[in-house]
């Protein structure tokens, strides 16, 4: 019985020192440990022993000469490593849909008003194949990934995005009309897949879904298409996406029970 209790007593300064990093994710600025204390309601007393080891293993630092404190580089660098973890977990599934549909597989993720293309697996069965350099940057509305990333958000979310700045025509097929980019943002939401039809480069077609990142990332996958035969392939590339998206996801979950 004493080792069962001593066990709950060990979760539960796991559980209130989590309680305190996530009150202080959304604030770089840092936290005092009397607001830290009002945001995860414990007392201070406690906030400030949770704080005193948090700080020891560098995952709590002093953000200011009145008592405020933020998340350390420790906490930054476990971070870091464990999305690296999660973004090889993710390459194994892209070469396996590559070779099933035989295209090049693009991850990205959101920054902001653009997709960063951060890996890809290249087809190789294809002569004519479309492939952009990891480092890329879309514009959101002009890609398959970027509305794939749109149509998960919140309809307040996206208007609010949308209209931070002008949306640029790439070519003359890109939609550059909020209202009409909403409605396609909604066939996104039922069909659970977006397309590309030449808006960011002619002669190129996309399909693009997202993917629930453990981390909070805006991260998609797509599939670019020559246009010549993305009308033929298109079903085959959206359903592979759709069962891809739920594979990955689960093996995600799996990283981090």
């Amino acid at each position: 019985m004493e080792k069962e209790g001593n066990t709950r007593q060990g979760i539960q300064v796991i559980s209130r020192a989590v309680k305190v990093l996530r009150a202080l994710e959304g604030h770089p600025e840092g936290l005092s440990l009397s607001a830290i204390a009002k945001e995860v309601s414990l007392p201070r007393s406690t906030v400030q022993r949770i704080v005193g080891a948090l700080s020891t293993e560098g995952f709590l630092i002093s953000a200011s000469p009145t008592s405020r404190v933020r998340l350390g580089p420790s906490l930054v660098s476990l971070g870091s490593a464990a999305k690296a973890d999660i973004d090889r977990v993710i390459i194994p599934h892209m070469k396996k849909l590559s070779i099933e549909v035989e295209e090049t597989v693009d991850l990205s993720v959101q920054d902001g008003m653009s997709m960063i293309f951060i890996d890809q697996v290249v087809a190789d069965s294809q002569k004519l194949r479309a492939v952009s350099a990891v480092g890329d940057a879309f514009p959101i509305h002009a890609c398959a990934n970027g509305k794939a990333i749109l149509a998960k958000m919140r309809d307040s979310e996206v208007e609010d995005l949308l209209t931070r700045s002008a949306l640029d025509p790439l070519t003359t097929y890109t939609v550059t009309d909020i209202k009409l980019l909403k409605a396609e943002i909604d066939k996104v939401r039922k069909k659970g897949v977006a397309f590309d039809r030449e808006e960011h480069c002619e002669g190129v077609c996309a399909t693009g879904i997202s993917i629930d990142d453990p981390y909070g990332r805006n991260i998609a996958i797509s599939i670019p298409v020559p246009s010549v035969r993305f009308n033929r392939n298109k079903r085959l590339v959206a359903e592979k996406l759709i069962e891809y998206k739920t594979i990955i996801e689960k093996a995600l979950g799996a990283t981090l029970q």
